[in-house]
């Protein structure tokens, strides 16, 4: 069995690297640069940009996706192919963001699309009723995973999510749910907690009662003693249903854990008699068609689904695990049973059920994962590379083809409430200038997620990757060196 990550980098050198780049202030890209790049946008991009402002009058924001990069405004897409994005305005981009994640074929895949095209045309999007494709995806996903035992198909990642606690509650008989600080499992009411940023508690929480989150508790990130400690002080309020990680590290492997980590979160789940739920939006099928349960050899009670699973169509969400577990989730219109009740009109439709299904045959067939873990490891090389050979301060890491880099720190920023004021500037100084690197590399050429994460797929042979690398090139050609002089010397 192949997966994406070729070798595995030592969380404390990555974490090392991190404290160096926050340490210092964050380093700007020179102004006659950053002008011409915004010029970029005022003048070569009038389709969008009218679009968007119209957007506005009916849009909350001009835009719906939080994964849209919104500085100077969001780029209205005409077309996606593979390696490729084609805006409203003719330009090309090479396609880092992949929809978030999904489409690990690359975008627009035309053999899963023509698939479900021929769906479509016989059955529609949605009867309501049973459709084969419900079956094959489920035993699909249940061959190659090694802890799915039965899956039943959700709506969304959330609601993934939402489900797993729910079985765990009712699995346990217990109810606190523990939580790492800066992951995201979706934006239920329960789970809105310490976003992005350890210690943050309830900072993005607002329309939210602190009633929906007081019995979800945050440890520390790759940090087996806080969870311990955490489990242990659980026992005596009534004990923890379940432990919810992601298993590259939260925030999609953006603070990174040690490989060791997961194996010794099943142990202390075990001692504890929670539930270990893996969140595998991300990781399932791509870190391999066994998930990151297979590479990290860890069998989790509950694993959550959502990306991939619908081959980048819409309602792509699922839960799968134990049988004994995921039977609690049994549809039907019984009354009065004792279930985890779960639901949605348009979960497990025959448009996400096929294209999920075609999608994982097409991944075996072609040994995706591999091939973008590996265009991921090139382009991590070289971006690691080209800050080493200008001495910059950035940091480059990866989990396969999932990406990282961090130019100015934002997400690093250590909280201390003592100084938040002081400290919110900073992340509002940070997440800034993270925006504009952001913008530059668009204008170069390559669409990211928030300007520091990166999604590599099977679309990306050596010729995208090479080319990619030149424009990052560019844009760090036009870093602006004399202030980070200037600011290291302060």
């Amino acid at each position: 069995m192949s997966f994406a990550i070729s070798s595995y980098d030592k969380p404390d050198e990555i974490y090392s690297a991190l404290d160096a780049l926050v340490s210092r202030p964050p380093v700007p890209l020179k102004k006659e640069a950053l002008e011409r790049y915004l010029d970029f946008y005022e003048t070569g991009c009038p389709v969008s940009k009218a679009t968007v402002t119209e957007a506005k009058r009916y849009i909350p924001g001009g835009v719906q996706h939080n994964l849209a990069f919104n500085y100077p405004f969001p780029l209205v897409i005409d077309r996606a192919e593979g390696a490729y994005l084609h805006d409203a305005d003719g330009h090309r981009y090479i396609d880092f963001l992949q929809a978030g994640g999904p489409t690990i074929l690359g975008s627009n895949d035309p053999v899963v699309r023509d698939q479900v095209i021929d769906v479509l045309r016989r059955v529609g999007p949605s009867t309501g009723l049973f459709h084969e494709f419900e079956l094959k995806l489920a035993k699909e996903i249940c061959s190659h995973m090694p802890a799915v035992e039965m899956f039943r198909m959700l709506g969304s990642g959330t609601e993934a999510v939402m489900a797993a606690i729910r079985v765990a509650r009712l699995a346990t008989g217990k109810k606190r749910v523990i939580k790492v600080g800066g992951a995201y499992h979706g934006w239920s009411d329960q789970l809105v907690y310490s976003l992005k940023i350890p210690k943050t508690g309830r900072f993005e929480a607002h329309g939210i009662p602190g009633s929906a989150q007081r019995l979800t508790d945050e440890v520390a990130p790759n940090d087996l003693g806080s969870l311990e400690r955490r489990l242990a002080a659980n026992r005596l309020r009534g004990g923890t249903a379940c432990v919810l990680i992601e298993p590259v590290g939260p925030e999609s492997g953006t603070r990174p854990v040690a490989f060791d980590y997961n194996k010794g979160v099943r142990a202390l789940c075990d001692k504890y008699g929670a539930l270990l739920v893996f969140d595998e939006v991300v990781t399932a099928f791509r870190v391999g068609l066994e998930g990151a349960q297979g590479y990290f050899g860890v069998r989790p009670d509950l694993t959550t689904f959502g990306k991939i699973v619908a081959g980048g169509y819409p309602s792509a969400g699922g839960l799968g695990g134990r049988k004994d577990l995921i039977l609690m989730m049994a549809a039907g219109l019984e009354s009065g049973k004792k279930r985890a009740y779960v639901g949605g009109t348009m979960a497990a439709n025959p448009l996400s059920s096929a294209a999920g299904y075609f999608t994982i045959k097409e991944i075996e067939k072609r040994d995706a994962c591999a091939v973008a873990g590996r265009a991921g490891d090139r382009l991590t090389a070289g971006l690691k590379k080209m800050i080493a050979d200008r001495g910059l301060p950035f940091v480059a890491y990866n989990q396969g083809s999932i990406c990282h880099l961090e130019t100015v720190g934002a997400m690093f920023i250590k909280m201390d409430y003592l100084k938040i004021v002081r400290v919110l500037k900073e992340i509002k100084i940070r997440k800034k200038m993270m925006e504009t690197y952001g913008a530059a590399y668009a204008a170069e050429g390559i669409v990211t997620l928030a300007g520091s994460r990166m999604y590599t797929s099977g679309a990306d042979d050596d010729a995208v990757i090479d080319d990619a690398l030149a424009r990052f090139g560019r844009v760090f050609d036009n870093v602006d060196v004399e202030a980070m002089r200037n600011g290291a010397a302060e």
